[in-house]
């Protein structure tokens, strides 16, 4: 069986819909045939190696360690990554979202999709798939990444309706690269920068940093753990 990895959002146990707080697509790690580069340190800045396919990044987490100034100089580093040096496009009126994405509003093959990932079927010829449980039994969500279209994920109700839309960077799926999550309407939900598959920056819609993921566990800007994630 491939392993799976997945940074999946935490749904709130309340309100499923109610709470985004990480994201990020699917990909099998056999499909993955990669050499570890080193990081600059002063930067994190990836050194590509030789032969290399997919690039990743192996990164300290030094979160807890370093000063305030430099916690804040890093969000505002990567908020700017991420907000103001951004080639692409990262707003969209509900028109326009309407025009990108109007034919993923509805899975017209759910009942197909909610079966698949409801009986732990992660990927077939056509696509990539997650399931988010309600209470670890009850099938609320579940995710799409179609091969032939591997920088867009779709959230779907077990009913079939769209609920979020991924946008990776074209850099994806090397490291580092960007994901922006939107709702139904098109709204920017949030906004990830991906240093690499341990460690990510994510915030808000209005830029407001949200936390820094490290593995399974989301610190603050003072170094104060907040919430941790069960599939990382």
């Amino acid at each position: 069986m491939k392993k799976i990895l997945a940074l999946l959002f935490m749904i709130s146990l309340a309100l499923p819909y109610s709470s985004v707080y990480a994201v990020e697509d699917i990909y099998s790690l056999d499909e993955v045939n990669t050499i570890i580069p080193k990081v600059n340190a002063e930067n994190n800045v990836p050194v590509k190696s030789e032969n290399q396919n997919v690039l990743q990044a192996s990164v300290t987490f030094d979160w807890l360690d370093i000063s305030q100034a430099q916690r804040d100089e890093n969000i505002e580093h990567y908020k700017n990554l991420l907000f103001e040096n951004n080639t692409s496009e990262i707003y969209f009126t509900k028109d326009e979202f309407k025009k990108e994405f109007s034919k993923y509003f509805k899975d017209k093959d759910f009942k197909h999709h909610y079966l698949l990932t409801n009986n732990g079927v992660t990927e077939d010829e056509d696509a990539k798939y997650c399931a988010f449980y309600y209470k670890k039994n009850t099938l609320v969500m579940y995710a799409i990444q179609y091969k032939n279209n591997p920088n867009r994920a779709f959230y779907y109700t077990a009913f079939g309706g769209l609920r979020y839309t991924d946008v990776m960077s074209e850099e994806y799926p090397n490291f580092p690269y960007t994901s922006m999550q939107y709702d139904r309407k098109g709204r920017l939900k949030s906004a990830i920068y991906f240093v690499s598959k341990d460690l990510q920056y994510m915030y808000g819609p209005d830029k407001e940093f949200q936390g820094l993921w490290y593995k399974d566990k989301m610190y603050d800007r003072n170094g104060k753990q907040t919430i941790t994630r069960t599939n990382w």
